[in-house]
C-alpha cells in the first residue's frame, strides 16, 4: 500500500469513481473550504465498520445470555461475554457514581454505546494498516453532537421549562447575562469533547506510524503500550464527561 494508505483505502479504491462523483456533489468543506475527495469517505467507512462490529458483538453476547441458568455463572476464561460484562459493568458503576442509580440505568444505553464505540474505534490504532476513525474531527464531532443533543433532550424531558429556567440563574436581573453565558458553555461542550478526542488519537496514531516507519520490530512496543493507556484514558474521559453532562442536565433543582 502507498504511504498513508490503509486497508480501507485499498477497499474504497474499487469504487473510486463513484465516491469521487459523490464528493464533487458535496461542494467545499465549511472549516477550510477544501473540496473533499474519494478518500474523505474513509473515516465514515471505518465508523460503519466499528458500528457493525459492535452489533455483531452485541448479538453474540445476547445469545450467550439467552439461558438464565448459565448467564448467572461467570465463565472461567476471557470471552466476548466476560469482556462485555466487565467493560459495561465498569462504566455502569461510573454512571452511578456521577448520578443516582435510577438515572444511570435509564441513560446507560447512550453512555455504554458511546464508551464501546470510542474504545473500539481507538483500538484500531494498534492494528498496523488500520485507520483510526476517532482521529478525524468529523467523526468525533458527530459523536459529540449526539451526546449534546441527547443530554439537552433529557434535560428538557426531565425538567421541562425548569431546565431553561435553570440556565437563567437564580436572580432575574442577571438572567440575560447568565443565560447567555450558560448557552455559550453548553455550545462549547461538544467542541471540547470532539477536539480533545481527535487530537489525542491523531497524535498517538502519528507517533506510532513514525516509529513503525523507522524500525518495525521491538522499538515501537513502548509507544504501543503508551497507546493502550491513551486509548483507555480517552474512552474513560469521553464516557465520564457524557455522564457529567447528562447528570447536570437531569438534576432537579431541589438537589
Amino acid at each position: 500500500m502507498p504511504e498513508h494508505a490503509t486497508w480501507f483505502t485499498f477497499l474504497l479504491s474499487h469504487v473510486r469513481e463513484t465516491l469521487s462523483h459523490n464528493a464533487a456533489l458535496l461542494g467545499h468543506t465549511v472549516m477550510n473550504a477544501d473540496a473533499p475527495t474519494w478518500m474523505s469517505f474513509e473515516p465514515f467507512a471505518v465508523s460503519l465498520f466499528v458500528a457493525l462490529l459492535l452489533i455483531l458483538l452485541g448479538v453474540i453476547t445476547r445469545a450467550s445470555l439467552s439461558n438464565p441458568d448459565d448467564a448467572v455463572v461467570p465463565e472461567e476464561r476471557l470471552t466476548i461475554r466476560t469482556f462485555m460484562e466487565a467493560f459495561l459493568g465498569y462504566f455502569y458503576d461510573l454512571a452511578k457514581s456521577v448520578m443516582d442509580a435510577r438515572r444511570a440505568k435509564k441513560y446507560f444505553p447512550l453512555i455504554g454505546t458511546s464508551a464501546l464505540f470510542v474504545f473500539f474505534a481507538n483500538v484500531m490504532a494498534l492494528i498496523p494498516g488500520m485507520p483510526v476513525a476517532t482521529s478525524n474531527l468529523n467523526i468525533t464531532m458527530g459523536c459529540a453532537l449526539v451526546v449534546f443533543i441527547a443530554f439537552n433532550f433529557y434535560g428538557l424531558k426531565e425538567q421541562g421549562f425548569g431546565y431553561l429556567k435553570h440556565l437563567a440563574g437564580p436572580a432575574w436581573y442577571l438572567a440575560p447575562l447568565v443565560f447567555l453565558i450558560e448557552v455559550i458553555s453548553l455550545c462549547v461542550r461538544p467542541i471540547t469533547l470532539a477536539v480533545r478526542l481527535m487530537l489525542n488519537m491523531a497524535v498517538d496514531h502519528l507517533i506510532l506510524a513514525i516509529f513503525l516507519a523507522l524500525v518495525a520490530a521491538l522499538v515501537p512496543l513502548p509507544v504501543m503500550v503508551l497507546g493502550c493507556l491513551i486509548i483507555l484514558i480517552q474512552t474513560l474521559v469521553f464516557a465520564l464527561l457524557t455522564c457529567i453532562y447528562i447528570g447536570l442536565a437531569t438534576e432537579h433543582e431541589a438537589h
